[in-house]
């Protein structure tokens, strides 16, 4: 299949995103082969070989119990090591044991499901990618060479939550409810990631890195072909960190010394990783863990909901929020020098956007170079 070229991509990526329609509104439509528009280079689609699972012999996402925490002495100590471990290593942890009842996050997965399952005509009133709340298709559609076979749910919950009529009704008390929750874990994580880097536990929440919240509730239907394209394309998240609940259908892959490995859906687990705010401040010392998402071969459409916590700002413009950002501090010495410049947020945030998502190495634009 030939990839679409710049113009008629352009006019039909306008179509798709006019129609309001969504991958869902695609597959409804009764198609049987995906657009061009959704199309991938060949050399950008991992092949089922490279990203099957490894043997239980090799490397897996490590699993972390959080059973104790609260307890002083040796098992906090040996919990911090382990998320330092997995933040500095792989970028990604799992944390079972978290506090966060299993019918919290059944409850924001089911209801994420059923907003994407309603009609066309209920979820096309929330359509759009400007608003705080919005109902979309690819946040990068005009800046990709191929989109992905993917839509999403986008809620700002923070610094300030919507109101609450602003939220669909078929799950707006969901998914603050596993915000609340979240947001309380959050912190707690932070703190853990703190102590494993060796400065005080309160660091980051006097930076305010958890105020700023963006969760998404993402909806990956069946692809008829699978192997042309991506639910999500490899990437790494810009946040300080990021919380994922994902249900049972699999197709999360993380990046590991070169080869692709899938993350095994593990029922209540809470799925973290490192974001490239966290390795630009933490100057390497944590790595943000690059990932994707195969396109859904299963009949049963795959859900999953990210949490991105961000620093936040009073606001986008450079001058009222002079604000800079930079490796911590109490990190640097003359043997362990700033990696990084500083940067503001709005200039960190400029940079971002300015990006389609599979250009990584975010975290590049602020490097010093010798």
């Amino acid at each position: 299949m030939k990839l679409c070229n710049t113009d008629a991509r352009m006019k039909q990526v306008k179509e798709f995103d006019e129609s309001g329609i969504g991958v869902k509104g695609l597959l409804d439509s009764g198609i049987t082969s995906i657009p061009l528009i959704f199309v991938h280079p060949p050399d950008q689609v991992p092949n089922k070989k490279s990203l099957s699972p490894h043997s239980t012999t090799d490397w897996e996402i490590p699993v972390i119990n959080f059973c104790g925490l609260t307890n002083s002495g040796d098992r906090r100590s040996e919990i911090v090591n382990q998320i330092r471990e997995a933040s500095s290593t792989y970028g990604f942890f799992q944390i079972i044991n978290h506090g966060i009842s299993q019918t919290v996050i059944d409850d924001a997965l089911s209801s994420v499901r059923s907003f994407h399952e309603q009609p066309i005509e209920i979820k096309n009133k929330y359509y759009g990618r400007a608003q705080d709340v919005c109902f979309m298709s690819n946040s990068d559609l005009y800046k990709s060479e191929a989109a992905s076979w993917r839509d999403t749910l986008k809620v700002v919950v923070g610094p300030e939550p919507p109101a609450t009529e602003k939220l669909p009704e078929v799950c707006r008390n969901e998914l603050m409810e596993w915000a609340h929750h979240a947001t309380i874990l959050g912190e707690i994580l932070m703190e853990l990631m703190c102590e494993g880097l060796g400065v005080r536990p309160e660091r980051l929440k006097e930076m305010r890195c958890s105020e700023s919240k963006i969760l998404l509730g993402q909806y990956y239907p069946y692809c008829p072909q699978p192997e042309l394209t991506l639910g999500l394309v490899p990437h790494t998240d810009h946040s300080i960190i990021t919380l994922l609940l994902q249900d049972q259908i699999g197709g999360l892959q993380v990046k590991y010394e070169d080869q692709w490995i899938s993350v095994k859906p593990i029922q209540g687990v809470i799925t973290v990783n490192v974001g490239d705010f966290f390795q630009i401040i933490s100057n390497d010392k944590y790595k943000s863990g690059e990932h994707c998402v195969l396109a859904n071969s299963s009949q049963k459409s795959r859900v999953s909901i990210p949490l991105f916590f961000h620093p936040a700002g009073l606001t986008n413009n450079e001058d009222d929020n002079p604000t800079s950002y930079g490796p911590l501090p109490e990190l640097l010495s003359q043997e362990y020098p700033p990696c990084y410049r500083s940067f503001t947020l709005p200039e960190f945030w400029k940079h971002a956007q300015s990006r389609a998502l599979c250009l990584k190495n975010l975290v590049n634009g602020f490097k010093i170079v010798e």
